[in-house]
């Protein structure tokens, strides 16, 4: 990568979206971030306010990109755009759907045009409530097209079909990520997940809210070990399109996540008990053996370890009554 290389992040205003850019503009590359601002945040960028190699671009990507095509000269692509919440994707499905169909298209003619690299942030979600344990890339995914996460979860389907379409039509160099359960620093306080909710709740003295029986299983990245995958599938050779599943393989039940951010912030908080939403999977764990084959990669940042961090974030963003920005967050252990 020459110091000349220029990458467009869509989405870079988000919570894992802010974390890879920061990384980019590290690494050497000059940054186009382009958000719509709906559930990303100007404050999760502050840190790069006024650096010669970034620069922040509002635009919603379901409309064609009005980007400075001559000055570009974009090498490699990252399509982060898309709430990915259920709180949040709910509330206008349509525009859900919008977002990861028309989005798509937008952002791979630009490639088209520039002979770019592009990466879809895809995601677990397209397993639905998988019927095979871990899920391997390979797996089709059990899938409600008619459920209330289907714009989400078929939305990030069609736009898989999309960048494969474009691969095989078009000769786009594509990379598809599918990252699971990711969680770290600039979380949303209110986005509705289950670390960000824990922490806040345990944080103010509330109860935690357990959905269903608390049995349901997840496996946490963090966000520093999620962005280095990232970066190492978009650095592969054009051969590796993927799908790459990227998240950590360690199972953990949410009434053990509740139980280790009690400790872990010394709350003393009760568990309280709502109905499981609909459509809510009750496994996931993702299968790595392709990311170590073709990345040589693996999570290597512990929960415990990600989650006091991550809670250290939440505390100083309470205490201050609005989100704050540390310098430089620890992106790996």
């Amino acid at each position: 990568m020459s110091m000349a290389s220029t990458a467009v992040v869509t989405g870079g205003a988000g919570f894992i979206g802010s974390h890879l850019v920061e990384r980019l503009v590290d690494d050497g590359w000059s940054v186009a971030c382009v958000d719509n601002f709906s559930t990303g945040r100007r404050a999760n960028l502050i840190g790069l306010q006024g650096h010669h190699r970034f620069r922040l671009v509002s635009q919603d990507i379901t409309l064609p990109l009005e980007l400075d095509e001559q000055r570009l000269g974009a090498q490699a692509l990252f399509n982060l755009a898309c709430p990915a919440s259920p709180v949040h994707y709910q509330a206008d499905p349509v525009h859900t759907l919008k977002t990861c169909v028309l989005g798509s298209m937008h952002l791979l003619e630009l490639a088209r045009r520039h002979g770019a690299r592009i990466f879809q942030a895809s995601t677990s979600e397209v397993y639905g409530e998988p019927a095979v344990h871990p899920q391997p890339e390979s797996y089709r995914g059990n899938v409600s097209p008619t459920g209330v996460r289907a714009c989400y979860d078929e939305g990030k389907r069609a736009a898989e079909t999309l960048f494969f379409d474009y691969h095989r039509q078009h000769g786009v160099r594509i990379k598809v990520g599918r990252i699971f359960n990711t969680y770290g620093p600039r979380m949303g306080e209110h986005d509705g997940r289950v670390v960000p909710n824990f922490i806040v709740q345990a944080l103010l003295g509330q109860p935690l809210t357990i959905y269903g029986d608390g049995t349901q299983t997840r496996c946490f990245c963090y966000v520093g070990d999620l962005v280095e995958g990232i970066v190492r599938l978009m650095a592969t050779d054009d051969r590796v399109t993927g799908p790459v599943n990227l998240g950590s393989a360690d199972e953990i039940t949410m009434l053990q996540l509740a139980e280790t951010i009690l400790e872990l912030t010394g709350a003393r908080s009760r568990l309280i008990r709502q109905p499981l939403p609909s459509d809510d999977p009750s496994r996931r764990c993702p299968d790595l053996a392709r990311a170590r084959q073709e990345l040589d990669w693996q999570p290597t940042v512990a929960l415990r370890d990600g989650l006091a961090r991550t809670i250290d974030w939440f505390d100083g963003l309470l205490r201050a009554g609005q989100p704050r920005h540390p310098a430089r967050i620890a992106l790996s252990a």
